[in-house]
């Protein structure tokens, strides 16, 4: 978050660029989470396994988000 947040203040165009794609991403990323949870209900996992695969989804974007950010 700290890493998104510098680039969000220095302004300019890839900051621009950079909340575009947040929010972009915040909406997939929730897509994604509701995908995992309705198969792992559908497919009778217990609720702990249901919430496991449904967090695994946002674990999966933060971790790409982190090397993405840290390139740069």
């Amino acid at each position: 978050m700290a890493l998104r947040m510098i680039r969000l203040a220095a302004g300019g165009t890839r900051a621009q660029g950079e909340a575009q794609r947040m929010v972009v991403e915040k909406i997939a990323a929730v897509a994604e989470a509701q995908v995992a949870a309705i198969s792992a209900v559908l497919n009778g996992h217990q609720d702990h396994v249901v919430v496991t695969k449904t967090l695994g989804a946002f674990d999966r974007r933060v971790r790409a988000n982190k090397r993405r950010l840290s390139r740069s």
